[in-house]
């Protein structure tokens, strides 16, 4: 899996409120799809579904015990959005700051010359 495509998976994981929550339970620790699935007010079946979005950003890891499927967290896809948010946070500050220290030279240049722009 490409990085773009793990991003694309864990982006799309946390994009909905149940698939947050989940990970949040899971952050306390590993729970079974039953436990997960208890406070929602949704079908077994569509916590399954999120649970596969999970799985496919590998956000969690699923393991049989008998009959009971036991999930955990695993937050190194959380820490590759992280690392992707904060370089773009960091290239858009640059130049967002370069932009503002033009404009302010514009306007100093502007103010020596007596002129007005408006």
């Amino acid at each position: 899996m490409t990085e773009q495509t793990g991003l694309d998976h864990t982006l799309l994981a946390l994009a909905d409120p149940t698939r947050r929550a989940i990970l949040t339970r899971l952050a306390r620790g590993p729970a079974r799809v039953t436990d997960l699935a208890a406070p929602f007010d949704i079908s077994l079946n569509s916590v399954s579904k999120h649970i596969r979005i999970l799985e496919r950003a590998r956000l969690v890891h699923r393991r049989r015990s008998g009959r009971e499927h036991i999930l955990t967290l695993d937050a190194a896809p959380l820490d590759e959005a992280a690392e992707w948010i904060d370089r773009q946070r960091s290239f858009w500050t640059g130049r967002l700051d370069a932009l503002e220290a033009a404009l302010r030279a514009e306007d100093r240049a502007h103010a020596e010359r007596g002129e007005s722009h408006g």
